[in-house]
């Protein structure tokens, strides 16, 4: 009988970190949905609900307010053949001292925003060697923490809220080294992302800014080349049926769906785990930003366009060493 090689139990591993991560949060949902109706409506057991509901309440500002990490489920070793599926590389042009707080921005979202969570919510590509006494907070949104048993999962790996009061909190309850990760094109961007695409939705976007200047720290362009080519995108035909529900959906709730897919389990394979791909990320040096307590939109904007040129330097200066032609440029919309 044939024994599969080191290479591919290594294979059959990345497979299985980057599938699980996915259906780990989809389990979680629908375990703590039927599990609950089940004890409510057929068992005499509601009262473990109602505790659960009410630990729910008791805690519900515990994502705005720094959060749950727990070191151990960074560290999960499973992480690290999440990050070898692509594999997924991460690269600093300059040192960052654990003396300041820092948001780093990150550019492109891509469809499921593999590479930041790769990155800054496990320690699966070495985050902790790199920038040594410096925590990481992967920000997100707050509706991600409504779930029970999912919001705990979730705190675990270092995330919290992308609200106003969350990023208030770690900016000035928290001392320093701390680094907030913000993916500022959002879900709006998923509709862009698309092999050989340098599209960022990031022209109307400057709350991080005014973030930024409210509390006098540093902002960190930050791109990953190669994040947009992990999926491929179904476009419909503009102001067919698909395309018009497309938008109508996006006006009601803000996100586009859109009709993405990758590989399968096997290398040839059609599904939708993303192509194992290389993406590289490079995180540029900190543009610092005067304390401004209450800027003005004026003050804003001035910022905003200095932040943006940073980033179109950072993405000028090493496209090409990713396959990027020399004449392409960042498309800001």
């Amino acid at each position: 009988m044939l024994l599969p090689s080191k290479k591919d139990l290594k294979t059959a591993l990345e497979v299985f970190a980057v599938f699980q991560w996915a259906l780990s949060a989809l389990l979680i949902v629908m375990t703590s949905i039927v599990v609950n109706l089940y004890l409510v409506v057929f068992t005499q057991y509601w009262l473990v609900t109602v505790l659960i509901l009410t630990w729910l309440v008791f805690d519900w500002k515990t994502p705005e307010r720094g959060g749950r990490r727990y070191a151990c489920v960074r560290n999960w070793h499973l992480w690290k053949h999440y990050c070898d599926y692509f594999p997924l590389k991460l690269l600093k042009t300059h040192d960052i001292s654990p003396n300041s707080n820092y948001i780093l921005v990150c550019h492109p979202h891509g469809i499921l925003a593999h590479t930041w969570f790769g990155h800054f919510s496990s320690e699966g590509s070495g985050f902790s060697r790199m920038f040594p006494g410096i925590t990481p907070y992967t920000l997100t949104l707050g509706s991600l923490f409504w779930m029970p048993f999912l919001r705990d999962y979730i705190m675990a790996t270092g995330a919290c809220s992308v609200s106003e009061s969350s990023i208030d909190f770690l900016l000035t309850h928290k001392g320093t080294g701390n680094m907030l990760i913000v993916v500022v094109g959002g879900l709006a961007e998923c509709r862009y992302s698309l092999p050989g695409s340098s599209t960022l939705v990031l022209k109307n976007r400057s709350g991080f800014v005014r973030m930024a200047l409210r509390h006098g720290v540093a902002l960190i362009p930050t791109y990953a080349f190669g994040e947009t080519d992990l999926y491929d995108q179904h476009i419909f035909t503009p102001g067919g049926f698909v395309n018009r529900f497309q938008k109508w959906f996006q006006s009601m709730v803000h996100i586009y769906p859109c009709a993405f897919y990758g590989r399968g389990f096997t290398k040839n394979s059609w599904g939708l785990l993303p192509h194992a791909l290389p993406v590289t990320t490079i995180v540029g040096e900190p543009l610092q930003m005067p304390k401004i307590e209450n800027p003005s939109q004026e003050i804003v904007s001035k910022y905003h366009a200095l932040y943006i040129e940073a980033l179109r330097k950072l993405f000028d200066q090493h496209k090409t060493k990713f396959g990027i032609s020399e004449t392409q440029e960042l498309e800001i919309i």
